[in-house]
């Protein structure tokens, strides 16, 4: 071999000198490239992130055996920027939808499943229901203690009657626009361990009270400032009127009650009503010391309206009779029946009688008629001429003959059932009657009466004595 091979290894071979050729000129460019980036890396201070280099094209088996290309030091990493913190929001979760993991069954958080929104629900049926049992608890504490209410408006002037149940305290009350709700009041009024503690008497309140004020302030005895007037059971106008007036009311009694602005007797059936008689209801009532009897009369009609709404009338009303109606037996009942035991046997008898087409035959109507309260009748006024005559005149008088009480009104709305066409003064019972169905009956029974009359000296037997 020659001398020339071993110095130029390529001599014989062009392609070789070729690649060699492309390979000087790839350093070259490297070079050039090389110091082109110093400079450029010199004139900026802080130069971007280096873009990550591409990979290289696929190279010949001839490339890969020739070109001998140093591996450039890959540049270390720029240290990853710390991702700024995603904004706090609240937890709402709604189930599972919108999570493919827990939608297509898959756990999370070592296994447990999510909770919250309609899927807790659906688990826990019961959630619901405690929600809405807390939410009713809170408005009835709310409704019931009242913490936000106001001290009241508008004075007003209440009037408890004596004896008034605490229900019809709250009635009352109501009624007055004093408190809200009658219930809630009785429930407060229990609560307070205040049922037996409240008054009766005059008060002077404040429209829309709360219930605790309302009750602290029926607590406290009221001042007597007051004139106390007593309408007992079956009293008529006139009797009615002379307590009133024995009891120092000015004014006159019987011309107030002959009407007034709050109570229309039409209303209840009196249509041809005269007077107020058996609207003005008996009770106890405290009145301002010179207060009139006006004022009396309308807190008589102001309790009647009150005490009627607590009477069924639905049995009268299918015998076609009108509360007026009722109001008339009831006054009847008041003064012939001599128990309260006894009230609805009168007033059974008094319904059959007038089924038959009998004549009533009460004496009690015929004392109204004549103002007779209290002496024995006479026969001229047994045949006095007058519808309140019910010996001779059939149905009932055209009006009541007195003020009865709630519970004549209830046996008059709703009497016995039996077969009584007759009564008379039992001569061995305090005072009360002896009934009978049938005339046989009450002849024995009459005669039995004046057997006894007869032993007393002519004087109607009493036995409360004894």
């Amino acid at each position: 071999m020659s001398d020339e091979w071993r110095d130029d290894p390529f001599a014989d071979d062009p392609a070789a000198r070729e690649r060699e050729q492309r390979r000087r000129e790839r350093e070259e460019k490297r070079r050039q490239r090389a110091e082109e980036e110093a400079s450029e890396k010199a004139a900026e201070p802080e130069p971007p992130p280096p873009e990550p280099e591409q990979p290289a094209a696929p190279r010949s088996p001839d490339q890969e055996f020739w070109e001998e290309d140093p591996e450039p030091a890959a540049p270390e990493p720029a240290p990853a920027a710390e991702p700024e913190p995603a904004a706090e929001f609240p937890d709402f979760d709604f189930g599972d939808e919108g999570d493919p993991a827990l939608a297509a069954g898959s756990s999370t958080d070592n296994g447990s499943s999510r909770r919250g929104g309609r899927g807790a629900l659906r688990r826990h049926p019961f959630l619901i229901f405690a929600v809405i049992a807390a939410l009713f608890v809170l408005w009835f504490l709310n409704a019931l203690f009242q913490p936000f209410h106001g001290d009241g408006g508008d004075p007003v002037q209440v009037q408890v009657p004596k004896g008034s149940s605490v229900s019809e305290v709250g009635d009352l009350l109501s009624e007055e626009g004093v408190i809200d709700d009658s219930t809630l009041f009785q429930v407060r009024v229990t609560l307070a361990g205040k049922r037996s503690d409240l008054y009766a008497g005059s008060f002077t309140l404040a429209e829309g009270m709360s219930y605790g004020a309302a009750i602290e302030a029926l607590s406290i005895p009221p001042v007597k400032k007051t004139r106390t007037v007593t309408i007992p059971e079956g009293y008529a106008r006139s009797q009615a009127a002379e307590l009133v007036a024995a009891d120092g009311v000015p004014g006159d009694y019987e011309k107030a009650s002959v009407k007034s602005p709050f109570l229309n007797p039409a209303k209840y059936g009196g249509k041809g009503a005269k007077d107020l008689e058996g609207f003005l209801f008996p009770n106890t009532y405290e009145l301002k010391p010179k207060a009139p009897a006006a004022d009396l009369v309308e807190l008589q009609v102001k309790d009647f309206k009150r005490q009627i709404e607590k009477v069924d009338m639905r049995y009268a009303k299918s015998k076609n009779l009108t509360v007026y109606d009722v109001l008339i037996v009831a006054s009847m009942i008041e003064d012939e029946a001599g128990v309260p035991e006894q009230r609805k046997l009168v007033g059974s008898v008094i319904y059959n009688r007038l089924r038959e087409g009998m004549t009533l035959g009460i004496d009690a109507t015929i004392r109204f008629a004549t103002g007779n309260w209290t002496e024995p009748l006479t026969e001229s006024e047994l045949a006095i001429d007058s519808p309140y005559n019910t010996r001779t005149n059939q149905g009932l008088p055209p009006g009541p003959i007195n003020s009865p009480g709630l519970e004549a009104i209830r046996a008059a709305a709703r009497p016995a059932e039996t077969k009584f066409l007759f009564y008379v003064t039992d001569p061995k019972g305090c005072n009360e009657l002896t009934f009978a169905a049938n005339e046989k009956q009450f002849e024995a029974a009459v005669a039995a009466y004046n057997r006894a009359r007869e032993e007393a000296g002519g004087k109607a037997p009493n036995t409360c004595d004894e």
